[in-house]
């Protein structure tokens, strides 16, 4: 598999520039990247109680996006990240919960572990990778993180339905996708492209939803 300590690194980078926000975790702005929490985090449905790994938390904004809709108190939350700064910079900024750092694909986590596992921007970007490198990073990612929850996953993937394609970000065929999740992990599968951003965010459930 391809060195993707290059996304590391990246991400180090912008947030040694920025800092702890949106800009720093290689976002455009606050309010696009509120639109990709929603639509992320409305894999969780309404429900009671519920545990939830945010992988590739960078500095757990999501925490942030949970809090303000009404989602964290019922939340075991989780979040693990590769990046020694993101992980130190998490728990600066949200004391009282938990963050560690890990690499699922050298140290993975038990089946079934959480109900839902969300990975925000950690398949959008590939870097110095090529598409085939990117393609079975992601699709490694994917069958780990899916493997981890018992209900569901959310994960966000830019579109290639674009006037143009930037080099550095993972632009992923729809259907080339599809098949591997049907394949690999479910068909019980959602995919939302109707919130104004060019990429798309993706559900796969264990179950139907009802």
């Amino acid at each position: 598999m391809a060195d993707y300590r290059t996304l590391k690194k990246h991400y180090e980078k912008k947030l040694k520039e920025f800092g702890p926000n949106a800009r720093g975790m290689d976002w455009p702005n606050e309010v696009d990247l509120r639109k990709r929490f929603k639509v992320l985090s409305d894999v969780i449905g309404t429900q009671d109680a519920y545990s939830l790994l945010d992988l590739g938390c960078g500095v757990g904004l999501l925490i942030d996006h949970l809090k303000k809709a009404g989602q964290l108190s019922s939340c075991t939350y989780l979040g693990a990240d590769i990046s020694e700064q993101m992980i130190e910079y998490s728990r600066e900024l949200h004391p009282g919960h938990n963050f560690e750092v890990r690499d699922i694909l050298k140290a993975p986590y038990e089946t079934n572990s959480f109900d839902y596992v969300i990975m925000n921007g950690l398949l959008t970007e590939k870097q110095e990778m090529t598409q085939h490198e990117m393609v079975e990073f992601a699709q490694a990612i994917l069958t780990e993180a899916f493997g981890y929850a018992k209900k569901g996953i959310a994960f966000n993937i830019m579109s290639s339905h674009v006037d143009w394609k930037r080099d550095d970000l993972f632009h992923w065929e729809l259907d080339a996708l599809v098949a591997f999740l049907v394949k690999s992990c479910s068909r019980h599968i959602r995919i939302h492209m109707d919130y104004g951003l060019y990429e798309y965010t993706v559900h796969v459930m264990k179950e139907p939803r009802e």
